[in-house]
């Protein structure tokens, strides 16, 4: 058994590549048990941190388990709020094949399912995107983004400004221009997609600035009491998650959900769905559509055989 570095995960990770082996693994049948979810003290401030444990497996071929841990005050140590690992094992005999970072796997199969879903949901011409939040997920998503859209130009917008210039300079060399903006609310006016990638405990995107034709696209907030976007915004889009679980895992739906301010109905569709053709995404130019997503093991398992196949 070896041991994949985030380092060899990342040279050999290729998102055009990625992305339509993602798109068919959302049309094939895998077991998805229920994740687990924990929150458990960290000593370290009033946040828990959590715990995931997240299985799925292919009969007969493969079953993969990740265990990360989500540590919210792991930015001002200048780490990924993610840690972990992925075990691949062999389903006919439980034989472990490999271990993989789970950190840089769960960035890179993130931002891919965000680029899966924008490629149903944003429009096809859209070339400006604004990338709210600086952390390790920030470059992923904006690569991911201009792999499936003719993305030209990037803002970010970050509480630190100095982390905010690092990802300036961490992009420079893409054929991108890209521009560090103090205004939150002047980028999302100017955005075709926004992606927002924070542990944001209040929103931060307000429906009020929305325009016609946008796409938003929440990859943080991961927990019931968190927000990225405020009602105004949710109740302005069509909706659609990777899955049932962004319904109560994330305030963003969680929120407006119990306090009636939409309902399960309003849910256009899942990922599932949109892959396999049953739904459809965007139905004008003019429709403002939200993606939210929490996570999936399937995108997991995806990730890891893709990794896995590019090293045997």
């Amino acid at each position: 058994m070896r041991f994949v570095s985030g380092t060899e995960i990342a040279s050999i990770f290729n998102y055009e590549e990625f992305i339509p082996i993602l798109r068919e693994a959302f049309c094939e049948e895998y077991t998805i048990p229920q994740r687990h979810h924990h929150e458990f003290e960290n000593g370290v401030g009033e946040n828990t941190s959590t715990l995931l444990l997240m299985p799925a497996w292919s009969k007969g071929e493969y079953l993969g388990v990740k265990m990360v841990t989500v540590s919210p005050y792991n930015g001002e140590l200048n780490l990924p709020a993610i840690q972990g690992v992925y075990t691949l094992m062999d389903a006919r005999n439980g034989l472990i094949k490999t271990q993989m970072d789970a950190k840089v796997l769960t960035v890179k199969r993130t931002a891919a399912t965000s680029a899966l879903a924008s490629s149903f949901l944003s429009r096809k011409d859209a070339s400006t995107l604004l990338m709210v939040g600086t952390g390790a997920l920030a470059p992923e998503l904006i690569k991911a983004h201009a792999t499936v859209r003719p993305i030209d130009k990037v803002l970010i917008w970050g509480r630190s400004p100095e982390k905010a210039y690092r990802l300036k300079h961490e992009l420079q060399h893409l054929n991108l221009e890209v521009e560090v903006i103090e205004s939150l609310e002047r980028g999302v006016s100017h955005a075709d997609i926004i992606s927002v990638a924070t542990l944001s405990q209040e929103p931060l995107i307000m429906g009020e600035w929305l325009n016609e034709g946008q796409h938003l696209d929440l990859v943080g907030a991961y927990k019931a009491n968190m927000r990225e976007a405020d009602n105004m915004a949710i109740e302005s889009a069509s909706i659609f998650i990777d899955h049932e679980g962004a319904l109560i895992e994330s305030g963003d739906l969680a929120i407006p959900l119990t306090s009636k301010v939409i309902s399960k109905e309003d849910i256009k569709s899942d990922l599932f769905e949109l892959c396999n053709g049953s739904k459809q995404g965007r139905m004008s130019d003019k429709e403002i559509t939200l993606f939210k997503s929490v996570g999936h093991a399937l995108e997991d398992l995806a990730a890891g055989l893709f990794v896995f196949g590019k090293l045997n």
